[in-house]
């Protein structure tokens, strides 16, 4: 598969290095079809309707990415500038505060955007990296024309199996620890803090809410609850929803229903979704949405397009996102720095820093 000359493309590693994985190639097509690939940008729904994009597989095989690193541009030094300066994010969260004060809202999941102009780097040595430093369970790099997603999610948006679907909300993060005593006793500081578990316990409740509608009765479930996952550099706090699914249900009509996920909006969601619109610096497009394959018989599983690096190489844009759920008990600066926490590894990956 010649990964250069292909428009539209999907990789998935399958080991620890990430060069060696299956290759998708893929053909845009205007509908939903069975074996396929799906990209949904992050959208308010009020304002406009949610848009899927939908790819045909064309061909699938093995392949080890690191016979494509030869003879691709490598990176300039990159230095990222933010749209939202530091202390412009410690007032706007101030300010939302004061929105769940009022009773607004009780949770935002508000973002931030780094970037950086005129820069060149290799989409397929960034991905290498990347996926060895985060060695994420949803790891993936898409093409589509001159414009990459370099991903390694650590979540699961949704996973259909026949009638059952899941899905499994991320809220709470801490760093690794140095040692196995400190990297125990700071799994176990996240899983008490009560902050933590109200920013968590919200999201689950809206994923809760999203799974009913498309539920038979009485079966959406609550499997695990303030779970700690552990990955290369993070500690977060997962949990697990499902339900069975009625009878005749599209793919359409889940992701209507449960998109964009509860993670990365807050409760209620409609309205933080609103507050999102108006606080946010950026568009947040790809950022915060799904990508995901469904296979040949209807079953699926979606992803969270968080820990992403996006960039287009023809207008030489690069960019990465970050964010974090706002509550009462948030404190603006522990905020900032969660949001670093997060872009570490990617910044590592570019051998990048951020200048403002």
């Amino acid at each position: 598969m010649d990964f250069e000359r292909i428009a539209h493309f999907l990789f998935i590693p399958t080991g620890s290095s990430g060069s060696t994985g299956t290759a998708f190639e893929l053909e845009p097509i205007s509908h939903y079809e069975q074996n396929c690939f799906v990209l949904i940008p992050y959208q308010n729904p009020q304002q406009k309707e949610t848009l899927v994009k939908y790819y045909k597989i064309k061909s699938k095989e093995a392949l080890d990415l690191a016979d494509f690193k030869k003879g691709l541009a490598t990176a300039d030094k990159i230095r990222f500038r933010s749209r939202t300066s530091k202390e412009l994010y410690l007032k706007k969260i101030k300010e939302l505060k004061e929105h769940i004060q009022q009773g607004n809202i009780y949770e935002i999941n508000y973002c931030i955007q780094f970037f950086t102009d005129a820069i060149k780097i290799n989409p397929i040595a960034v991905f290498l990296k990347l996926h060895a430093l985060a060695k994420a369970p949803y790891s993936a790099l898409f093409k589509s024309g001159d414009e990459f997603i370099i991903s390694t999610s650590p979540e699961l948006f949704l996973k259909k199996t026949g009638s059952q679907l899941s899905t499994k909300p991320i809220k709470g993060t801490i760093r690794r620890g140095l040692s196995k005593e400190e990297d125990d006793a700071l799994k176990d500081e996240l899983y008490h803090d009560i902050k933590e578990r109200t920013e968590h316990v919200m999201a689950v409740d809206v994923a809760r809410n999203d799974l009913s509608h498309l539920a038979t009765k009485g079966s959406v479930r609550v499997n695990k609850l303030y779970n700690i996952e552990s990955f290369e550099t993070v500690h977060q706090m997962v949990s697990t929803v499902s339900c069975e699914l009625k009878d005749n249900l599209s793919f359409e009509d889940i992701v209507t229903a449960t998109f964009p996920m509860a993670s990365m909006t807050g409760a209620p969601k409609l309205r933080a979704m609103d507050l999102i619109d108006a606080f946010e610096d950026f568009e947040r497009k790809a950022y915060s949405g799904s990508m995901g394959l469904v296979d040949a018989n209807g079953d699926f599983s979606l992803w969270v397009i968080i820990r992403s690096i996006f960039y287009d190489q023809k207008k030489l844009k690069l960019s990465l996102s970050v964010g974090g759920a706002i509550t009462y008990l948030s404190e603006a600066e522990k905020e900032y720095d969660e949001c670093l926490l997060k872009a570490k590894a990617m910044l590592s990956a570019l051998e990048a820093v951020i200048t403002d």
